[in-house]
């Protein structure tokens, strides 16, 4: 018979489909050539031949022609004359009858079961590959050794799989400036994904969509459901952006207010001044300065500080933080004058 595919799997050959996925998750998650980066090559072989056992003993047309003619009728060989063979064979050269195996991508088996690792770009995807094929990739082999390769499957209600698993949620991070999250703007981001039907895999761009709000913070979600790789039997991943907010020359904020520091002179501090600011709408923002301005001291400004995205027409503060600059040096002459005046 050449090749054992029940003995590859460790099944007998009264093994039921439940039985074959079993055996499959846990010899694929122990193979796995990112599993095994000091044996690569021998990893790679035992791999792709669990793959093609699974696909064959799976496949009811093929175990079938498996169990009465062996690897050679996989391979196309002509069955033994008057074999009464039941397999419907296609025609090949010379009129000979024959069925012709077309062995899976061990890649693809793998994906079916464990979903697929997807690298996201600023702005979208990349793809996984010049080609547009499709691979199964981890950030860090390591991840394997949190799975048995069979319980990750499992609720707690039931001892075994519930259905199609959901690919995990990509994120992807879209940096804006803290003038788009004071005014809010709309963003158009491109992303292509990898689209498999029964033709193979088809590469498809899409423009999403995204419009910030005025006020949202750092961190804030935005998820464009299910619009990750497809692929057969996993449900597509939900592609997340998340916000990130880029640091500002002037302005830092906290919450939904604005803090800025502001350098003044002694005499400043002590005589009273005016501050200007350039909002970041745009205005010009005049505050004066009359109190003695000590240290420590923070004026506030009420409503011009952020929006507040739950509360439509509502700002934050600004906080004003002084910087009082003192002299390096001061003159005998300098000196008496300051305790003239101020009593000392």
């Amino acid at each position: 018979m050449g090749v054992d595919y029940y003995n590859i799997l460790k099944v007998s050959r009264n093994a039921t489909d439940e039985d074959l996925k079993k055996a499959y998750r846990r010899l694929a998650m122990k193979w796995h050539p990112d599993k095994n980066p000091n044996s690569k090559k021998e990893a790679e072989a035992k791999f792709k031949q669990i793959s093609e056992a699974y696909d064959v003993l799976s496949d009811p047309q093929k175990r079938q022609i498996y169990d009465q003619f062996g690897e050679e009728g996989l391979k196309g060989q002509v069955p033994p004359p008057g074999s009464g063979s039941p397999f419907p064979f296609a025609n090949g050269g010379g009129g000979s009858k024959f069925f012709h195996f077309n062995s899976r991508n061990a890649e693809d088996i793998f994906a079916e079961f464990f979903g697929q690792s997807q690298f996201v770009a600023v702005g979208g995807f990349n793809s996984a590959g010049p080609g547009g094929g499709r691979s199964v990739r981890f950030h860090d082999a390591s991840m394997f050794s949190d799975f048995d390769g069979e319980n990750m499957f499992r609720t707690s209600n039931e001892g075994g799989p519930t259905g199609p698993r959901k690919a995990p949620p990509l994120e992807n991070k879209l940096p804006c400036s803290l003038e788009e999250l004071y005014t809010g703007s709309t963003r158009k981001m491109k992303i292509s994904r990898n689209v498999a039907d029964a033709t193979g895999v088809i590469p498809v761009e899409e423009i999403l969509p995204i419009d910030v709000k005025p006020g949202w913070k750092k961190g804030t979600k935005i998820i464009f459901p299910e619009k990750g790789h497809k692929q057969p039997n996993v449900v597509p991943a939900d592609v997340v952006f998340v916000i990130d907010e880029k640091p500002h020359e002037v302005f830092k904020r906290d919450g939904n207010d604005l803090v800025v520091n502001q350098k003044i002179s002694l005499v400043e501090a002590l005589t009273g001044t005016t501050v200007n600011l350039t909002t970041l709408d745009g205005r010009n923002l005049n505050v004066p300065i009359t109190d003695i301005i000590s240290p420590g001291y923070e004026m506030v400004i009420p409503k011009e500080g952020m929006p507040i995205a739950k509360e439509p027409g509502q700002k934050g503060n600004l906080r004003i933080r002084f910087d009082v600059k003192f002299p390096s040096r001061l003159t005998a002459e300098q000196k008496s004058g300051l305790r003239r005046l101020l009593g000392g």
